[in-house]
């Protein structure tokens, strides 16, 4: 997975490559009697190499892992701040709440619907490629949302740096699965996790100063320069993908019947949250949302160049550990609504509410970076798993117990964080080594999507707790302890150890 070069290995039915004069020749690679420079579409088109000096150290591959923390950093404060921006955007375009919540259904919807095809894309045509041009959508999208001129402006702009947060996202697992040496890898996505848990717990804070002093522009803003220094860093700091995945065609039946999948099943899941909607429509929507998913696996069974493989969802690491995947995101995001409304309904103030919150994503960020240090080294990740998992239900069920206030929650919330921030990274570890490294940015969008999924059943069972059985948070609290129970389940179903990956994954365009 890992070597000390970045000469790449392409399947023999890629475009050959010229290797420097005196290189040994490789596979997929063809001799070139001069070295010629390269035209600027291929500059484009083709990833460079990392400079020698950089590539040749023994930490390279922590150099890659904090550029992609950039991105991981950059998604989560995305996904928490704009929110702040409700009440300046009603009051500047003068239109209503559900108007306003398509600035962030949107960037949803596109999210999870492009996170799979993006990472199909990628492990074709180059992970690092797709990472810096994903950056770039996404810092130019940004600055286009803080010059809307109009509420539909901002909407479209924010369905843009969706696709290209999708190409951030669907590469960030993989670039780190296939940057770090195995042996590493647990820790480079605990890193990256980490990251992202600390773009969470810093997104409403920065947003409400953005808001109250500079303007909601700057809460979309604020990406453009730091997206500038990712995208230099990525430039010189990312390897090439060694191994890609030979690209045939693209599925784009597929690609309608996942969108349609998955935008009728968020819609469905925002609808029985407790927004006024007909019964009826909840039902067609979930139903449509099955229909769709049902084609789209009919669909992938039989196309040409599938978005999917299916067989890498019969290994049982990738199948219980995207079940996992869910069920930790869901916890993960169902107590930032709960914890608020709990909180201020008692009569705390917002800035006291949101620092109690903290302590979860900081409890997060700890553990998934110091685990490592804190368990024994033979640990195995199916093992850390169900720690976590069972840390994460003892800390729910004294929730229950005990009264929802600041003093006893801040302690149950880092308890909370301390669980999940086992859990996810050794679960991903786990998903990520039992898929081929062809495939891996395929792999990193199935984690993704996962994770887009978990997030957004997360914010609405909570919110239809809340709505059904009143705002003391009890139910609520409920939802989640049962949640993380079938996660617990969900880890210990994994294999005990990493397995070796079946050769019959199906390749694209191969039956």
């Amino acid at each position: 997975m890992h070597t000390g070069s970045d000469r790449v290995r392409t399947p023999t039915s890629a475009v050959p490559r010229r290797v420097p004069e005196g290189k040994a020749m490789t596979a997929g690679t063809t001799k070139s009697p001069m070295r010629r420079r390269r035209s600027w579409p291929a500059l484009l088109t083709e990833e460079r190499a990392r400079p020698e000096h950089i590539r040749s150290r023994p930490n390279a591959w922590w150099l890659a892992v904090a550029t992609v923390c950039f991105g991981a950093f950059m998604g989560q404060l995305d996904a928490s701040i704009v929110t702040l921006t409700y009440g300046s955007l009603r009051s500047e375009f003068a239109v209503s709440l559900a108007a306003v919540e398509w600035v962030s259904l949107a960037y949803l919807l596109t999210l999870v619907a492009l996170l799979v095809p993006v990472g199909r894309l990628a492990d074709a045509h180059g992970r690092k490629l797709f990472y810096l041009y994903g950056f770039a959508m996404f810092t130019a999208a940004s600055a286009l949302c803080g010059l809307a001129t109009s509420l539909t402006e901002l909407i479209a702009f924010r369905a843009v740096q969706a696709a290209g947060a999708a190409m951030l996202q669907a590469n960030s697992v993989a670039l780190v699965a296939t940057s770090a040496p195995r042996e590493k890898m647990r820790t480079a996505l605990g890193v990256q996790a980490a990251a992202q848990a600390l773009g969470l717990a810093l997104g409403p804070t920065i947003g409400g100063v953005l808001v109250d002093t500079l303007g909601w522009r700057w809460v979309f803003g604020i990406n453009v320069p730091i997206g500038i220094v990712a995208l230099i860093a990525g430039h010189y700091l990312l390897p090439r993908t060694h191994q890609r995945n030979a690209s045939v065609g693209f599925d784009w039946p597929g690609l309608a019947l996942l969108s349609a999948a998955t935008t009728t099943l968020l819609l469905g899941v925002s609808a029985a949250s407790g927004l006024p909607a007909p019964a009826w429509s909840v039902a067609l929507l979930f139903a449509a949302a099955g229909v769709c998913g049902w084609a789209f696996g009919a669909r992938q069974r039989r196309a040409p160049a599938p978005l999917l493989d299916l067989s890498l969802l019969r290994l049982r690491a990738v199948s219980t550990g995207l079940a996992g995947a869910l069920g930790g995101y869901l916890v993960l995001f169902g107590p930032l609504v709960l914890v608020p409304v709990v909180l201020t309904d008692s009569g705390a103030s917002n800035v006291t509410a949101g620092l109690v919150l903290t302590a979860l994503p900081a409890g997060f960020a700890l553990s998934a970076t110091g685990a490592d240090k804190a368990l024994p080294g033979g640990m195995s990740d199916r093992a850390r798993g169900v720690l976590g998992t069972l840390v994460c239900a003892a800390a729910l069920t004294a929730m229950l117990a005990l009264p929802l206030t600041t003093v006893p929650l801040v302690p149950l919330l880092a308890a909370l964080g301390l669980g999940l921030g086992t859990f996810i990274p050794a679960n991903n570890a786990l998903v990520m080594g039992a898929i081929p490294a062809t495939c891996s940015g395929t792999g990193g969008g199935l984690v993704n999507m996962t994770r887009g999924l978990g997030t957004a059943l997360g914010v609405a069972l909570v919110t239809l707790a809340l709505h059904a059985a009143g705002r003391g948070g009890r139910w609520a609290v409920l939802v989640l302890l049962v949640v993380s129970l079938l996660t617990v389940g969900a880890a210990w179903a994994g294999p005990a150890l990493r397995r070796s990956v079946p050769r019959q994954i199906r390749q694209p365009g191969v039956r």
